[in-house]
């Protein structure tokens, strides 16, 4: 017994420790077998090809010598070995059947480089940076080998020992020697019934254009032309040629790729492109036809809750993975050489068609969610750039399975955090279509929304304990800051917007992230309190207005109003302001207050303004309850203490402009009081009855009770503000252009003045050069 819980901790210990190490190495070694394997295959069939094309006499002599070595050691052969090594027929009329004659593959041992792969997209890493080979090279192991057509190598061998026959094959088929990349070979071998399904005439016409585009093609070593481009185009539209996709797709990944052979030999590109035209020509064909061909040859079926269903294991699908992703990867890579927002939104538009089919491809697909979501995180994109690339993400959590939706939420909450670092006037809007798009995201797959939404405010708490445990000088930057102020009004969009009661009668169920509302709650009013000074009051009422978004969509109560009192009871508002003259603060692009505002009437000014409206945006959220009178008279009475203490000649606060805001929200509340009372006392019913208590006033309109009617008022005139200002910064960014541009051009007026003072100077020195020359003839 004793040896046996001796062996099972022994056990334990090598699971622990060694089990992980041991798997992973006995996979890679397995790797590197089978690609070692597979390179051994591509070496026999290239030998193979260059024997087929050699012929005449040296194929005679091989068959010979090897005639002659067989027939001197059939006597030593079993009969498996006799069987297994092919029949000689001896016969002029077909002496490349011999060296043609190869034995069938078995299935079994065929490698399989996709068994770690999971069915639930568990291997998807956002975290690792793997950017696939252009020609997919990497993935297409999983393909027969054998199927590939001839290579380059062998067409130039043929060209060398048979130039004749080689001529032929130029003049007649030229593209038999299109053998640019021999990982979209299989291509062509779905389109060889295309060309008999056509007139002869036709057949012969487009067979001699062809030819003498492909005389074009070699003068102007492999140069690009419209010529060729609108042809392929034509093809396309037409037949939707495999062949000519092919050719677009190669000539695709040499724009893409343009400029970079002189950096790297060893990816040379098949085609060359010197002219704008050809490059906008073969970006437009591929980007808007290329899925379309696709669609064609492999046609999806999607179901209406937006699962597809792609045939995977047809044959068609299978040949056209290489296409795939060579003009996925040729995408990626030109994604991030672009800058125009145009091409840009023409480019991440190409790539919602063809996500059905790129499912299957994991490492390609966590490149293109990490590029896209770099493109609809990017503070220098446009919101259209932005809007495009969300709705390339939102396709993949429609169609993707659990692991894929799992890993667009994650990268697409990372991008928000990247992105929301700065914070500014110029990048506001843009964090706002951020927060607003992607919170649309976590109400598609609300199972995989809840644990990744769950995960990430577990870590906001985290985050706030150690800052709160480690009480240390810089502990509490990483709770304030604009990534963690984003963050919280981040999630409180997503509850906002997917834990309402008319999204939740839609669906007609109880939504599940609504079990995340108290802890978001929690967490924002810990970080809120975490350092109660005047210092960070703009944070503080950041994150009231968003516990205000939640409260107001889903109809929870969150405490707030002492949260706003503690503001007015600060050492901040309770003495008079000193005068100043410096700007206002913007609190919208602000979570911290310099110094040089504190204490100015500027700064209380502003703090004074901000806790009215939140005030009574936080009343008027509860205006047409039947318990408003009671919920705001704690409020009322604060309220007006702190306008009697303020009225004191010694100690007291002499700002009226804030006063006169707090005395006309008391009036507001005490009216709206009055009114839920006269109305309240016309019911019949008592406090117990909850039906009856809950539909008190439900249907009356809230712009129409007192407090209601003053918030209309004021969100109008901070509209308008808001607007005026919005102008004025325009207004200036204009003149400080101005200023620039009449500063570059009086730096360049100077310059040419310098350059003529120069000339005149050299002039005047050339003269007397010439005067003293003179001077010497004459003596």
């Amino acid at each position: 017994m004793a040896g046996a819980k001796k062996n099972f901790k022994a056990t334990k210990k090598f699971e622990k420790k060694h089990l992980k190490g041991v798997l992973d190495q006995r996979k890679a070694t397995a790797k590197i077998k089978q690609r070692q394997q597979l390179k051994a295959k591509k070496q026999v069939k290239k030998s193979k090809d260059a024997e087929f094309y050699k012929g005449g006499e040296d194929g005679e002599k091989a068959n010979k010598v090897n005639g002659s070595k067989k027939t001197a050691n059939v006597n030593d052969m079993s009969v498996d070995d006799f069987f297994g090594g092919g029949f000689e027929i001896i016969e002029k009329s077909q002496p490349s059947k011999k060296t043609s004659k190869k034995l069938g593959k078995r299935k079994r041992d065929e490698p399989n480089e996709d068994e770690g792969a999971s069915d639930d997209g568990s291997d998807i890493d956002i975290s690792e940076d793997e950017i696939p080979v252009a020609s997919g090279s990497e993935d297409s192991d999983d393909e027969d080998v054998e199927d590939i057509g001839m290579s380059k190598s062998a067409m130039d061998a043929l060209a060398e020992d048979d130039p004749e026959f080689y001529k032929f094959l130029k003049e007649n088929d030229p593209e038999a020697l299109e053998f640019d990349d021999a990982d979209l070979a299989e291509v062509d071998e779905l389109s060889a019934g295309e060309e008999e399904e056509q007139p002869k005439k036709k057949r012969k016409k487009e067979k001699k254009q062809r030819g003498t585009d492909d005389e074009d093609g070699d003068k102007a070593d492999n140069e690009l032309t419209q010529a060729m481009v609108a042809r392929w185009k034509a093809a396309l539209t037409e037949r939707h040629s495999l062949k000519a996709a092919r050719q677009v797709v190669l000539a695709f990944r040499s724009a893409a790729h343009l400029n970079e052979d002189d950096e790297d030999e060893s990816r040379k590109q098949p085609y060359k492109i010197s002219s704008p035209e050809v490059f906008h020509d073969i970006l437009i064909v591929a980007l808007k036809q290329i899925p379309e061909v696709i669609q064609h040859h492999v046609p999806i079926k999607e179901s209406s809750s937006g699962r597809v269903q792609v045939p995977t294991d047809s044959k068609k699908f299978k040949t056209l993975s290489n296409l795939l992703k060579s003009y996925i990867s040729a995408i990626i890579h030109l994604l991030g050489t672009l800058s125009d927002d145009a091409t840009l939104k023409l480019t991440l538009s190409a790539i919602t068609p063809v996500i059905p089919y790129v499912l299957s491809f994991r490492k390609l697909l966590k490149t293109l969610i990490k590029t896209v979501v770099g493109f609809w995180s990017q503070s220098t994109s446009s919101d259209s750039t932005r809007i495009t690339a969300f709705l390339v993400l939102r396709r993949l959590v429609v169609v993707g399975d659990k692991g894929i939706r799992e890993a667009v939420l994650k990268a697409t909450y990372q991008g928000l955090i990247a992105g929301s670092r700065v914070t500014n006037v110029n990048t506001l809007q843009g964090i706002n279509l951020m927060k607003n798009s992607a919170a649309e995201l976590w109400g598609l797959d609300q199972n995989i929304g809840y644990t990744t939404a769950f995960s990430f405010i577990r870590q906001l708490a985290i985050h706030l304990r150690n800052s709160i445990v480690h009480n240390q000088n810089e502990s509490y930057r990483t709770i304030y800051n604009w990534q963690y102020i984003h963050s919280l009004d981040f999630w409180s969009c997503v509850l906002a917007e997917h834990c309402s009661p008319l999204k939740e009668a839609e669906s007609g169920k109880e939504s599940q992230l609504k079990l995340l509302i108290y802890p978001l709650v929690q967490v924002t009013l810990g970080a809120m309190r975490l350092i109660p000074t005047a210092t960070y009051f703009p944070l503080r009422f950041h994150m009231i207005r968003s516990l205000l978004r939640i409260s107001r969509s889903t109809g929870t109560y969150i405490p707030l109003a002492s949260a706003l009192l503690e503001v007015l009871n600060s050492a901040e508002m309770r003495k008079s302001p000193k005068p100043s003259t410096i700007k206002p603060l913007d609190f919208h692009v602000a979570y911290k207050a310099p110094k040089s505002y504190l204490r100015t009437r500027v700064y209380q000014d502003g703090v004074g303004e901000q806790v009215v409206e939140l005030f009574s945006e936080y009343f008027v959220l509860w205006s047409t309850n039947i318990a408003f009178p009671e919920f705001a008279l704690p409020v009322i009475i604060m309220l007006k203490r702190w306008l009697k203490q303020s009225r004191k000649k010694t100690g007291g606060n002499n700002n009226n402009k804030v006063r006169a805001g707090l005395v006309l929200l008391v009036q507001k509340l005490e009216a709206n009081a009055k009114f839920i009372e006269g109305k309240r006392a016309k019911v019949d019913f008592a406090p117990k009855d909850r039906a009856q208590v809950d539909a008190f006033l439900k249907d009356f309109e809230w712009e129409k009770t007192p407090i209601g009617a003053y918030v209309v008022a004021q969100r109008k005139a901070g509209a308008e503000k808001a607007k005026m200002l919005e102008q004025a910064r325009k207004e200036d960014e204009r003149k400080r252009k101005e200023e620039e541009q009449e500063a570059l051009e009086e730096n360049a007026a100077e310059l040419d003045s310098e350059d003529d003072e120069m000339e005149d100077f050299d002039e005047d020195e050339d003269n007397s050069e010439d005067d003293s020359e003179d001077d010497d003839d004459e003596e």
